[in-house]
């Protein structure tokens, strides 16, 4: 595969084109692939190295396909990271602190991908942020040098070659060179251009370019503060410094969340970069400046060490502040609920102190989900409906709540029994207080939905019988319970 930079003059209509029809829009509903190194901004999402991305994060191998052709066609500005696919806006969200800052560190840089489908390929194209680029704007094509800085021509083959397997790694990498006036912060575009159908992937990598001029290698990245969850009152965080496996007292360096904003995650990192710089000379927390200045910021910060610290890498530890008055209690939870065709509706009160993302869900005695709600929820008494699909029986209700910070976790079981609409009623559900049976006794068999009364003397004594080696008795479903049982 022949890589080559390529100078080209592209006329840019300054109309937005769109392309139209269900036709396309079925062809974009797959999964094909994304760039691993750099990571694109969805793998770093899946990687842990950014927080706050929706399905993005499932899924980095489906961010960004859209129509081919850009910059004539494809996204629309301000959705160029997302392919305008809307399960993935969350990756459109642009801000100088958002998303985590790959390092290069030189110029040479080997492009590589992962291809979950490797379709035939047009080519593969890379576009790079404009010196004077905003980092607080939303992402559009006035961001970005319109002609790209590298393209590889895919010659209408399979993206990882004739007679390789469709899916894995990329066999080659692309060599390219990034433009010699780029410094800092700035956004990758590459596009890879799918030969036999309508579309492109568009995966955007967020880079901080050290090489010449950069900090490295006076001030390698040793590691980054990613504030991804709040924080509150009372929390500890500490930035551990490691020499190689070793923690070091020295370069280490911890705050304290002393009030309510301080805890709010972009905060809590500046002061905590801040809260290094300030005690630190041979480290240094922020973002590098346009004359590569290294400035605490909002959001993630990265850390830099002299070589002579020999920091290998930070850690971040948050030591929580104890919560220990949370509660949430069930309120107006049935015994049992009537099905009607199946179907029935679970409904009751939570009661709690905390703001929460309440899930519930409903198992059946196989262990199937067969309701589910997710809700939020106050600090206070709210009402909760579960919609549910299922068969007589005994279920399992699961009730979740987790606060923003992700502390505080509350969770409570019930048992509720579903009964078919017109059942007969019953005394116990089928084994339980077996030992009580006797003749008339009525149970509901879960495995069935029916309700079967226990027969007189003398073959009441077989009602008793069952064991997890002896089930020929078991009502309705044993090889002799018509001996012991009348259905009804």
């Amino acid at each position: 595969m022949n890589t080559r930079n390529k100078l080209r003059t592209l006329v840019v209509s300054s109309v937005w084109v769109a392309i139209a029809g269900a036709g396309l829009h079925a062809q974009l509903a797959n999964a094909h692939g994304y760039t691993s190194n750099p990571p694109s901004r969805a793998y770093a999402c899946q990687s842990g190295l950014n927080s706050g991305c929706g399905p993005a994060m499932y899924e980095p191998q489906s961010v960004g396909e859209g129509p081919k052709g850009f910059p004539q066609r494809g996204p629309a500005d301000g959705k160029i990271a997302s392919g305008e696919l809307t399960s993935f806006a969350l990756l459109d969200e642009q801000t100088a602190g958002r998303w985590h800052l790959t390092p290069i560190r030189d110029r040479q840089v080997a492009f590589d991908w992962y291809y979950a489908v490797g379709h035939k390929t047009t080519k593969w194209e890379y576009f790079i942020t404009k010196p004077d680029w905003n980092p607080n704007v939303a992402l559009s094509r006035e961001a970005f040098e319109l002609t790209p800085f590298c393209e590889v021509d895919g010659q209408g083959k399979p993206a990882r070659g004739e007679g390789q397997p469709m899916t894995g790694p990329a066999l080659e990498k692309h060599q390219c060179t990034l433009p010699a006036d780029r410094t800092g912060h700035h956004v990758i575009l590459g596009l890879w251009t799918i030969d036999d159908t309508a579309a492109a992937f568009h995966d955007v990598m967020d880079v901080d370019i050290q090489a010449e001029g950069g900090p490295a290698p006076e001030w390698p990245q040793v590691g980054s503060i990613h504030p991804n969850r709040h924080l509150q009152v009372g929390d500890k965080v500490k930035a551990r410094a490691f020499l190689g496996t070793s923690e070091s007292p020295q370069y280490s360096v911890s705050i304290d969340i002393e009030h309510a904003e301080e805890a709010k995650k972009d905060n809590w990192s500046l002061k905590l970069a801040k809260r290094i710089n300030e005690t630190q000379n041979l480290v240094q927390a922020g973002r590098i400046g346009s004359e590569g200045n290294i400035k605490p910021m909002p959001g993630i910060n990265n850390i830099y060490a002299k070589p002579e610290t020999e920091i290998t890498s930070y850690q971040l530890e948050i030591e929580g502040a104890p919560v220990d008055d949370s509660y949430l209690h069930l309120h107006g939870l049935k015994p049992d609920y009537t099905l009607a065709d199946g179907k029935t509706i679970l409904d009751f009160t939570v009661m709690t102190n905390r703001q929460l993302q309440l899930t519930t869900r409903l198992f059946d005695a196989a262990n199937q989900q067969v309701g589910f709600v997710e809700q939020d929820v106050d600090a206070t008494t709210s009402p909760v409906a579960v919609p549910v699909e299922s068969t007589a029986g005994e279920h399992l209700l699961k009730v979740v709540g987790v606060n923003q910070s992700g502390r505080v976790l509350l969770q409570e079981e019930r048992t509720v029994q579903l009964k078919a609409a017109g059942s007969e009623g019953y005394d116990f559900e089928f084994p339980q207080s077996i030992a009580s049976y006797k003749a008339g006794t009525r149970v509901l068999q879960p495995k069935t939905g029916d309700v079967f009364e226990c027969k007189p003397f003398p073959y009441e004594g077989w009602c008793k019988t069952y064991s997890e080696s002896a089930t020929q008795y078991e009502p309705g479903v044993g090889s002799h319970w018509q001996d012991a049982w009348i259905k009804r």
